[in-house]
């Protein structure tokens, strides 16, 4: 084997590989007499059929697989020898080959980069905590008391209006069939509340008591059924009563629909989950800090595939609207954060019709997000930082448990599809990457109210563009999802100590 460098330009190396045909012929040879003893031909007895006869016979059709191999053996040794970590699938290209001739192929390769670990006793971190007060709590209460508020009939025989409670019954149908989950009676639907899909409730005011009509709508294109994405549909509907809403009253017996004894139960139970969510919010502004610190690291070259493949994620995120994907959109998803340079860029057709200033400015969101994995992803690799089975499992239950009635077919969809169970896993692990760089730095801590503790950073960064347009809030959402650090299964040596 002959190895030749031909191209070093910063990430990027490219190589010419030459197996000499003797090596070839060499492999098929021994190919050949692993299988002869496996061998049955008229004439021989198993295992004796000369060799010569097995080479005519099977020797051509053995040559693909010895060379399919030989290609893979000798990339991954030309990588390993000089100690190269690759950012993306290596390219392979047959140059030349014919039987009884050299094997000449280029492989070309963009590197991880080589990034400079922090001394992390170094970072000086600002947690900010608030505490539920008795305000928060009278607050929350109050949303409580307004979700479930009575009703009565209304004591006139007028028309609907929004902030009614409209008794109906109704059937839907698309394409004249009727379809699971588009039929109830009874149901009681607030109008204005937006619980239905989009043009429903409108057609419902100004209706009497007794009135039938056909409700005609279209359903979202991304709708969570996918038979239904996009269809029109009609729901042959008759309202049956129309209430007015009633103020209940806040007191023991209203905690007892919460399975509160009393009122002070049920505001002991809404100040632990007033907490729990503070708490939850320090712990994002405290990461959010610490990635901020995190890119004062020293400048280092990102792996332009590993940039233009989280550039066109965004920028799917944005045309789709998809601010709160699905596991059927991670269903359709082809990113597993690893990159792919074999595969031909569809950059074009996914950020057309954005401006240049759009462009450019998801060029550094994106930028941005894969420097920020890099980094936590070396300081994984090196620290040997790893989530277990059973924490992936546990955040699986989780989510799946967010579709009820849908549990099983969702829970299928996860461990069907490596995609989506990378978006469980990956998470876990920046996470645990974070608290331990969050465990090692200078952090003090700063009480503020519950109200600058929710409120977003004043300062302008890459991933919070100045503009308030929706494709942009759309970028910046799809950005915070992930910074799409992975798991290395590569062990290092620790780069720093715990005090």
């Amino acid at each position: 084997m002959e190895v030749t460098e031909t191209i070093t330009e910063g990430l990027k190396r490219e190589f010419k590989v030459t197996i000499s045909a003797s090596e070839i012929d060499n492999k098929v040879d021994e190919r050949l007499k692993e299988i002869a003893p496996t061998l049955q031909l008229p004439g021989f007895r198993p295992g004796k059929v000369p060799p010569a006869l097995v080479k005519k016979r099977f020797g051509q059709s053995l040559l693909g697989e010895v060379l399919e191999k030989s290609v893979n053996e000798t990339s991954q040794k030309t990588l390993d020898e000089r100690g190269l970590r690759p950012a993306a699938q290596p390219n392979i290209e047959v140059v030349s080959f014919d039987e009884g001739k050299d094997l000449e192929f280029n492989l070309s390769v963009e590197l991880m980069p080589e990034i400079k670990p922090l001394d992390f006793s170094d970072i000086r971190l600002e947690k900010l905590v608030a505490e539920a007060n008795e305000n928060d709590i009278d607050e929350a209460l109050s949303k409580l008391a307004e979700q479930h508020k009575g009703s009565e009939p209304i004591k006139t025989k007028r028309a609907s209006k929004n902030g009614d409670i409209v008794v109906i019954d109704f059937v839907g149908s698309v394409d004249g069939e009727k379809f699971d989950g588009g039929s109830a009676e009874n149901h009681h639907l607030e109008l204005g509340s937006s619980q239905f899909i989009p043009g429903f409730e409108e057609q419902l005011v100004g209706k009497k008591a007794g009135s039938k009509l056909e409700v005609k709508v279209t359903f979202p294109d991304n709708y969570g059924q996918a038979n239904l994405s996009g269809k029109d549909a009609v729901f042959e509907t008759e309202i049956k009563e129309i209430r007015q809403a009633t103020d209940i009253k806040i007191d023991d017996d209203f905690a007892k629909l919460f399975g509160m004894d009393e009122l002070s139960a049920l505001r002991d139970a809404l100040k632990t989950q007033i907490e729990q969510e503070l708490g939850q919010a320090t712990k994002a502004r405290l990461k959010r800090e610490l990635l901020d610190k995190l890119e004062e690291v020293e400048p280092f070259d990102v792996p332009q595939s590993m940039s233009d493949q989280e550039y066109e994620s965004i920028c799917r995120a944005v045309n789709a609207n998809q601010d709160n994907p699905t596991p059927a959109d991670l269903n359709e998803k082809n990113d597993d954060g690893e990159g792919d340079a074999s595969k031909e860029s569809s950059l074009a057709p996914v950020d057309e019709g954005l401006s240049d200033d759009d462009k450019t400015e998801y060029r550094q969101i994106a930028e941005r997000r894969v420097r920020l994995a890099l980094v936590l992803q070396e300081v994984g690799r090196l620290n040997n930082i790893e989530v277990s089975d059973e924490e992936v499992q546990r955040a699986l239950f989780q989510e799946v448990s967010r579709y009820p009635g849908q549990e099983k077919q969702i829970m299928e969809l996860y461990q069907k599809n490596p995609q989506a169970m990378a978006s469980i896993r990956a998470p876990l692990y920046e996470d645990k990457i974070v608290d331990f760089i969050t465990e090692m730095a200078e952090v003090s801590e700063k009480k503020v109210t519950r109200e600058a503790l929710l409120a977003e950073p004043s300062s302008e960064t890459p991933e919070k563009p100045k503009k308030s347009k929706s494709k942009k809030a759309s970028a910046q959402k799809a950005s915070a999802k992930k910074t799409s650090a992975k798991p290395s299964p590569k062990k290092g040596k620790k780069i720093v100590k715990k005090k």
